[in-house]
């Protein structure tokens, strides 16, 4: 049987190949024939008009047919800071130290205390992300609210006040405060419990400190406020917070960052502005308040 089977084998072999080899010739002739055809002098030559000139240059060139236009807040951003001759209280280069961050993080959650002249520029920063104000002054949030109505604000209340400060920063060693918690039901008297639900139920990528008012005695600094971001930070399920605080230049910013956001969380001082990254506590209970 062996010696009848190879035969057979090398004889569909052949005409395999020579089928193979018909059908390259039919392909290469039907090729060559198209493209005498093409070439053919009885070939009528279609010489471009001029309607069909300018309709190319109108495809090329109007925008609104190949590229894509400027989201409507980022170019009322553009806008506002080129018209406008107030700045931002931040300078350049503690501004740089966020927007590196929101440039890595963006789209993303970003809690800002504090409304002001800058904050058209953090909506803009993290476009496409969630940005949220909380402003202490009623009336500065409507007039904000009439020049930029996209901003999400929210009014807050604070009960402290600057001179209790060495008073709240002996209360906030206590067990009370250093143990991790929501801070809306936290017992600690340092924590803000009077929020909107939506900011305690956000897991924020990025929280900025800038308000509320601390630069007299009667104000009510901002104590509470860079104690509940770091607790924020630390009661998220997993992952890390950047925390920044402004105006570490005076004596509640500077003490309370370092002693409830921890000087071995700081990563950078620019100018007044100290940036943090407080990792999540919730995924190991035994993490102490503060790196040792």
């Amino acid at each position: 049987m062996k010696p009848k089977s190879q035969p057979a084998l090398n004889f569909k072999l052949l005409i395999l190949g020579v089928l193979v080899a018909f059908f390259l010739l039919f392909v290469l002739r039907s090729n060559f024939s198209t493209s005498n055809q093409d070439l053919s002098p009885s070939s009528p030559i279609t010489l471009p008009t001029k309607d069909s000139i300018e309709t190319n240059k109108r495809d090329t060139t109007d925008c609104s047919l190949s590229c894509t236009k400027i989201p409507p807040s980022l170019a009322e951003a553009l806008i506002h800071y080129s018209t406008s001759a107030i700045t931002p209280q931040q300078t350049l280069k503690e501004i740089s130290v966020t927007s590196r961050v929101l440039d890595k993080k963006s789209p993303c959650n970003f809690l800002v205390f504090g409304l002001g002249h800058d904050s058209l520029m953090w909506s803009s920063l993290n476009y496409g992300g969630r940005t949220i104000f909380l402003e202490e002054d009623e009336a500065w949030i409507e007039q904000i609210r009439s020049r930029f109505p996209t901003l999400e604000s929210y009014h807050v209340t604070y009960d402290s006040k600057v001179h209790q400060a060495d008073n709240l920063m002996e209360v906030g060693r206590g067990p009370e405060c250093t143990a991790v918690a929501d801070p809306r039901y936290s017992m600690c008297q340092l924590a803000l419990k009077g929020l909107p639900t939506e900011v305690y139920e956000t897991k924020w990528d990025l929280i900025m400190v800038d308000a509320p008012t601390g630069f007299h005695v009667e104000a009510p600094g901002r104590m509470t406020a860079i104690y509940t971001a770091g607790m924020m930070a630390r009661n998220r399920e997993y992952g890390e917070t950047h925390v920044f605080v402004h105006d570490v230049n005076r004596v509640v910013e500077d003490k309370f960052s370092r002693e409830f956001l921890c000087e071995k969380y700081m990563k950078k001082q620019e100018g007044r502005l100290r940036h943090f990254i407080v990792p999540s506590h919730r995924d190991d209970l035994d993490r102490p308040f503060c790196p040792e």
